[in-house]
């Protein structure tokens, strides 16, 4: 039975690394929040992110990283391959879409009369067959 409680233990624990593993949106996340849920990121560079998000407006992709003071192409590329699928620059920096034009309705047909067909040709009768000659 303990042995059984300890192997359930450890799915658990496994289970709920990946479970707790959520996306960063860098442009809602706090100093704190980039510090202790990137590697890579001290309190230094998380500052300075929140800082430059704060005066020059939320960031366009995760790219933009790199206009921050101290965060250079090298640097970009190795936080993004330690923090696999966990960096996103959210919902809030994508650019809205253009509403759909709603369809214009399709206009009613308008009541054309029907041309009347044109008479076809009487048809001719049949021609009847000659009788054949009677057989002698």
């Amino acid at each position: 039975m303990k042995l059984f409680q300890l192997v359930f233990g450890l799915i658990l624990a496994f289970c709920s690394t990946f479970a707790l593993a959520q996306a960063i949106d860098i442009n809602t996340a706090s100093a704190e929040q980039l510090e202790k849920g990137l590697k890579g990121i001290g309190p230094a560079k998380a500052t300075a992110i929140v800082k430059y998000r704060e005066a020059n407006g939320p960031f366009k992709s995760v790219d933009d990283l790199t206009k921050v003071p101290g965060i250079k192409d090298k640097a970009l590329d190795k936080l993004l391959m330690d923090n696999k699928d966990q960096l996103t620059a959210g919902a809030t920096a994508t650019v809205p879409a253009v509403p759909a034009v709603p369809a214009v309705p399709a206009a009613p047909a308008a009541a054309v009369p029907a041309v009347p067909a044109a008479p076809k040709a009487p048809a001719m009768p049949a021609v009847p067959a000659v009788p054949a000659a009677p057989a002698k």
